[in-house]
């Protein structure tokens, strides 16, 4: 469809309304202001990712660290109990080895405490590892009480009890006492070495 001026004038264009500039200032500090707080909220965010990556981080290193440990705690348990085995196999064939080197000992200890004192002798001896017992004959029961302290101040015999002690009612003719004791035999530990004296400096003449 054709349209036809007749008038001979120019056909007036249509006004554009101006938007006001309050508007504008407005509606650019809204998205100044949401821009703002979607930064915020993202480096809140990569923060928080950050912090959480860290702990995570701290959180598997302890784990392992945990891990060594207890490992470590095995292997000093495991060593212990070893090291315990290995000792007492060591005091085990310690003391076989004192039984078997204290014989001569103990006989020449028996020995010297009979001859101390007077009026006894001795009938058995029975050893079982580091315990004895011993019988024997006596004039008096002071005899038997001699004996005793003396077997206590060799330092070769401990816990010296009297297990039995009576009067021989066989022998009529001289009264004598039959005793049993029991007691435990070991040798003395060894002293160590006393520390030499210092020397005294010489005086120049």
């Amino acid at each position: 469809m054709i349209r036809i001026n007749l008038l001979g004038r120019a056909r007036p264009k249509a006004s554009r309304k101006a938007v006001p500039l309050e508007s504008t200032l407005q509606l650019v500090l809204l998205v100044l202001c949401l821009a703002f707080a979607g930064g915020v909220l993202w480096f809140h965010w990569w923060q928080m990712s950050k912090d959480l990556q860290e702990e995570t981080e701290g959180i598997r290193r302890q784990q392992s660290e945990k891990a060594r440990l207890e490992n470590v705690k095995r292997q000093v348990e495991a060593f212990e109990r070893q090291k315990a085995v290995l000792q007492q196999r060591i005091n085990v064939i310690e003391e076989l080895q004192r039984n078997r080197t204290g014989g001569q000992e103990l006989l020449e200890m028996v020995a010297n405490t009979v001859v101390r004192t007077e009026q006894l002798w001795l009938t058995s001896l029975t050893r079982k590892g580091k315990g004895l017992e011993i019988e024997g004959s006596a004039g008096s029961i002071n005899s038997v009480a001699n004996f005793i302290t003396q077997l206590k101040r060799s330092g070769y015999f401990q816990r010296v009890e009297i297990k039995e002690s009576k009067q021989d009612e066989k022998n009529t003719a001289i009264q004598t006492f039959q005793f049993t004791l029991t007691a435990d035999f070991s040798l003395p530990e060894p002293r160590a070495a006393a520390p030499a004296p210092p020397a005294t400096p010489q005086r120049k003449g």
